[in-house]
């Protein structure tokens, strides 16, 4: 999805890549976008590789990991012609914003992010979360109706906080893949899952952190199992924040990953954003 700013917000501001989880789609950052779009920002919502309405892998082994997201992210603004842009990423998206922030796979992307909101993401995840995530992720359920999906959704997500009723009928509208016995699924390629299987620790990403050179908002569920207190400790002592440059809000209400739906979280990201234009 692409949010242009509302008529009569004035000058557009820098763009925003705000990308979604492991298993979501581009959709989920719908209210976020809505909001900023009316305060004047354009806001690129894409679907991953595998997900939505993105093609799957061709090359599943090689192609599900962070490297070559970044190399995708390269080529999205290459090909929309982004010199400046802030980042937005939840779990898996932050990750992404990560390494393509710090340079490391993709070095000309380093120069062109002004800023970067962690969503419920660290450069050190839980392990014991990991291992729920390798469970579940690679064998989605199948369901007779779209209520039953639904219905899955909700208990599922449960963590990410409050959703009005029109918010789940959303999501999962916009999450469900038919199979062609007329079943319904989450819309996502399940061999994503090897991203876990076959490229061990891709999501230890420590030294991509502490390259990070610009302003870094950490928004982390108070009840996550995936970022824990003690691991949101220690970016504060590395990196940007070792550099003054993190600052670190805790979600109440909500675990993996807050929704980004509600107007404190809204606001908040948009302090992120006006931190990284102040440093440029």
């Amino acid at each position: 999805m692409d949010w242009a700013p509302v008529p009569g917000s004035g000058p557009a501001l820098p763009t925003v890549i705000a990308w979604h989880g492991l298993a979501r789609t581009g959709r989920d950052m719908d209210p976020l976008a809505r909001y900023l779009a009316a305060q004047g920002y354009r806001v690129i919502c894409p679907d991953t590789l595998g997900r939505g309405l993105s093609q799957w892998s061709r090359a599943p082994a090689e192609e599900y990991q962070l490297r070559f997201y970044a190399r995708l992210a390269r080529e999205l603004l290459d090909a929309l012609g982004l010199d400046q842009v802030h980042w937005v990423g939840t779990s898996m998206g932050g990750a992404i914003g990560t390494v393509c922030a710090a340079g490391l796979f993709e070095p000309t992307l380093s120069p062109r992010i002004r800023s970067l909101v962690l969503n419920d993401n660290a450069p050190e995840l839980a392990q014991a979360a990991l291992e729920r995530i390798k469970g579940y992720a690679g064998q989605p359920p199948v369901f007779e109706r779209i209520a039953e999906l639904e219905a899955f959704f909700r208990s599922a997500y449960t963590p990410y906080g409050w959703l009005p009723d029109a918010q789940w009928r959303a999501l999962t509208e916009s999450s469900t893949r038919r199979l062609p016995d007329g079943r319904v699924t989450p819309h996502y390629d399940p061999a994503m899952i090897q991203q876990f299987t076959l490229h061990d620790n891709d999501y230890l990403i420590w030294p991509h952190y502490d390259a990070l050179r610009i302003p870094v908002l950490l928004l982390r569920g108070e009840a996550s199992d995936l970022v824990l207190a003690s691991t949101a400790q220690q970016m504060l002592q590395r990196g940007p924040g070792a550099r003054g440059q993190l600052q670190w809000l805790e979600v109440a209400g909500c675990g993996h990953a807050p929704a980004l739906n509600v107007p404190r979280q809204w606001q908040a990201v948009k302090r992120a954003l006006r931190a990284g234009e102040q440093q440029a």
